[in-house]
């Protein structure tokens, strides 16, 4: 299997995603858009598209972001999910996805830094790939906003702050909100980017500070999005 990574900030790492892709012999290439790499040409030889968080949202603009192609990376996420090529998006990723299809993104209820719990859905509980995530899950978070919703969209999970946690666009294609791919090395990165910012939110009820940050767990979260990802991509080489 061959997965390809879109990258918007270098702080934004793709965290246990590619610690998959390594345990599993996969091969992966990058579109690291902050270093000005290109978005691939051709969607042959993917048989994974991910496309990570950043700070943008889907309606940031080149003059805002010259370095985020929020239409290409749209165009993008549709030919691959046209040709029936699995799509995975986490954070902005997600959004992204919401907007390709046509469903833009929206402010979120509440801020959402840290860990906290997710609840599957009927939905989320009834689909194989998510049934080993239990009733609730503890997974990270990092964002404002919320992937729009489609009119196929369904939801698999949501939060106590976040209604669209995990959404299902179609069968191979998915919005992660949440950020399942946290390691401590990429909450370090993302604590370094948004140390001050973080200071300012303190009253928000869920938002966490770099203590209890750096003092959260991953391990479990990332094995529970490994084994999503295996029956993934099981389903699509089927």
């Amino acid at each position: 299997m061959h997965i390809h990574f879109v990258v918007h900030e270098s702080f934004e790492a793709p965290g246990a995603y590619e610690t998959w892709v390594e345990t599993r012999a996969y091969t992966a290439s990058y579109s690291r858009v902050y270093a000005a790499e290109p978005l691939p040409q051709t969607v042959d030889a993917i048989d994974l598209l991910v496309v990570l968080g950043g700070p943008q949202s889907p309606t940031t603009t080149r003059q805002e972001c010259p370095h985020f192609d929020s239409a290409a990376e749209q165009a993008l996420i549709v030919q691959c999910a046209d040709a029936g090529k699995a799509v995975v998006g986490v954070c902005l990723g997600a959004q992204l996805i919401g907007a390709a299809l046509g469903a833009p993104s929206e402010p979120s209820p509440e801020k959402e830094i840290g860990n906290f719990p997710i609840a599957l859905t009927a939905a989320g509980k009834a689909n194989p790939k998510f049934a080993h995530f239990g009733d609730t899950l503890v997974t990270g978070h990092w964002h404002s906003d919320m992937p729009g919703l489609t009119p196929a969209a369904t939801v698999m999970a949501s939060s106590e702050a976040c209604p669209r946690q995990i959404i299902a666009y179609r069968d191979l294609v998915y919005g992660f909100q949440c950020h399942m791919e946290f390691t401590p090395e990429a909450v370090e990165l993302l604590i370094a980017a948004s140390e001050a910012e973080l200071a300012t939110l303190s009253a928000h009820r869920f938002v966490q500070q770099p203590a209890a940050l750096r003092a959260n767990s991953y391990a479990a979260m990332n094995q529970k999005l490994f084994a999503f990802l295996d029956r993934l991509m099981l389903e699509y080489s089927n």
